[in-house]
């Protein structure tokens, strides 16, 4: 999709790339593709699920203890036509992935 696809363009260019995925086998799958497409063994596997807080929240802990600096953040994670559910957190599940979480992972980075 969109997100593997400006993740493969910003390794290209040799930047340090994060993917951050829900699951680790299409994740882990999704690095290896990019890595060897590009040479660029700074592609890493971060796992969050925009539709639980946190998550969201401990993904941005790991990121801001590991990296020194992140320089762009491409929010493109989104669901569309789910059953009506309600997150372990309260939240409308659709709510939560497309608008809550995103909203929520950028401000934590910025710090």
């Amino acid at each position: 999709g969109i997100g593997k696809c400006v993740a493969m363009d910003l390794a290209r260019r040799n930047a340090r790339t994060i993917l951050a995925c829900r699951s680790w086998a299409r994740g882990q799958a999704a690095v290896e593709e990019i890595r060897a497409a590009t040479g660029n063994p700074a592609v890493v596997l971060r796992l969050l699920d925009t539709s639980s807080l946190a998550s969201v929240r401990a993904f941005a802990r790991t990121v801001l203890q590991e990296e020194p600096r992140l320089d762009v953040l491409v929010n493109n994670a989104g669901v569309t036509g789910l059953p009506f559910a309600i997150t372990s957190e309260g939240l409308e599940q659709t709510f939560a992935t497309n608008y809550l979480g995103p909203f929520l992972l950028t401000n934590l980075l910025l710090g």
